[in-house]
């Protein structure tokens, strides 16, 4: 057997970082921690670094990482660093051969586009590089020799439902030399699909919360309640995939076992079905093109009741359509939405706004900043900042 794959799990301690070490533990002689990255959860740190001894650890928050480095005390042959330069360093380590970008939100982009121009093997499980960066992600890698794999259920199932041709050229094989009519990517419809619309003016941040299917973190749970989530994913799909708009439809499948089709022009589907559990395209996207054990249980048919499918009703989810709409805007666009949904959300979990206030906020963020064209990482950088700022001085005029 070859030697195990060096890996840098940017996120570690969220809920896709939790599952990636679940799958190492199941399958150690693949692979090996390498560098382990949190924003500032010294405890959870503490016990990954015990247990997986990695070569680096690194708090984005120095106080965290001076706490960390104090309890492993000077036993610990981890090296404990601190910042952003810090999570670009491990990703482009010449020792790494894999990087999970797991981190959730913006501070994702530079260490994941660190990882391509590093040549990494990329598993990319962080929407918002190619929400807020695509065509220049996407140019970043045709650059370079990085591999880049998706691991979000939705972009791994169309993934595993292309021909060979489409995986080893994602971000710029055209569809249609390969048959295809269209990528049809599902969505559950998350937690208030059949609820009054009268009521949603007061869910909660528990409610939101409580996905039917799906065990996520709080930020992508609520997102996935306002189905923003598959309004990035498709923005995200338009990039990985190189798609036209007339190429690509969301669908919403309340059972979760579907998880994204490929429509051909000889009138055939091709689908990739599951239990609802990420660990299913983690461990395809460590592994690709092998595959091997996740922990999940596989399908039983005798056991599946309906599947039902219908169209979005945007009226229910105002944030995909603010999010499919900004995909054909422009750069712009897509970054000031993103961070505007970054700042709503988390003053909705702060209990500061309504649950129906994230549409509307995003909706006057996308309508001010999401305008103008975005030439360089800077530039998008410069319109996150801007949308960040507004989306505050909205919240503090609806919190008052």
């Amino acid at each position: 057997m070859s030697k195990p794959q060096q890996l840098t799990i940017l996120g570690a301690t969220g809920s896709i970082g939790s599952s990636t070490l679940d799958i190492i533990r199941l399958n150690p002689q693949r692979y090996r921690v390498f560098a382990i990255t949190a924003q500032q959860s010294v405890e959870k740190m503490r016990l990954l670094c015990e247990e997986f001894s990695p070569t680096y650890a690194v708090l984005v928050d120095k106080a965290a990482a001076d706490a960390l480095r104090a309890q492993l005390g000077k036993q610990s042959t981890t090296v404990v660093l601190a910042g952003t330069d810090a999570l670009c360093d491990v990703c482009r380590d010449d020792r790494v051969d894999t990087v999970m970008a797991a981190i959730v939100g913006a501070a994702g982009l530079l260490p994941t586009l660190a990882a391509i121009d590093a040549d990494k093997r990329v598993l990319l499980a962080n929407k918002e590089a190619l929400v807020m960066s695509g065509d220049l992600f996407i140019k970043r890698l045709r650059q370079s020799k990085a591999i880049l794999l998706p691991v979000d259920s939705e972009h791994n199932a169309i993934f595993q439902s292309l021909p060979l041709k489409a995986q080893q050229r994602l971000g710029y094989c055209p569809l249609e030399e390969l048959g295809i009519n269209k990528l049809l990517l599902t969505g559950s419809g998350g937690p208030f699909l059949n609820a009054p619309l009268a009521s949603l003016d007061d869910v909660t941040p528990e409610q939101a919360c409580n996905h039917p299917n799906w065990s996520m973190g709080r930020k992508i749970s609520v997102d996935s309640a306002t189905m923003m989530n598959k309004g990035l994913e498709y923005i995200e799909a338009r990039w990985l995939f190189d798609t036209r708009q007339d190429q690509i439809e969301v669908v919403i499948h309340p059972q979760s076992v579907i998880h994204s089709m490929v429509q051909y022009i000889d009138g055939s589907v091709i689908a990739q079905m599951g239990l609802p559990d990420m660990k299913t395209p983690i461990a395809y996207a460590m592994s690709y093109p092998e595959r091997i054990n996740s922990g999940v249980k596989a399908l039983d048919f005798s056991l599946l009741k309906d599947f039902t499918f219908q169209q979005p009703d945007f009226e229910r989810f105002p944030c995909l359509k603010l999010a499919i709409d900004a995909c054909y805007q422009g750069q712009s666009a897509t970054t000031a939405l993103n961070a505007a949904n970054e700042v709503s959300v988390a003053a909705f979990l702060a209990n500061r706004i309504r649950f129906t206030d994230i549409a509307k906020i995003n909706e006057q963020v996308l309508q001010r900043i999401g305008h103008g064209h975005t030439r360089s990482i800077d530039d998008i950088l410069e319109v996150d900042v801007k949308a960040r700022e507004y989306s505050h001085t909205i919240i503090a005029g609806v919190s008052t």
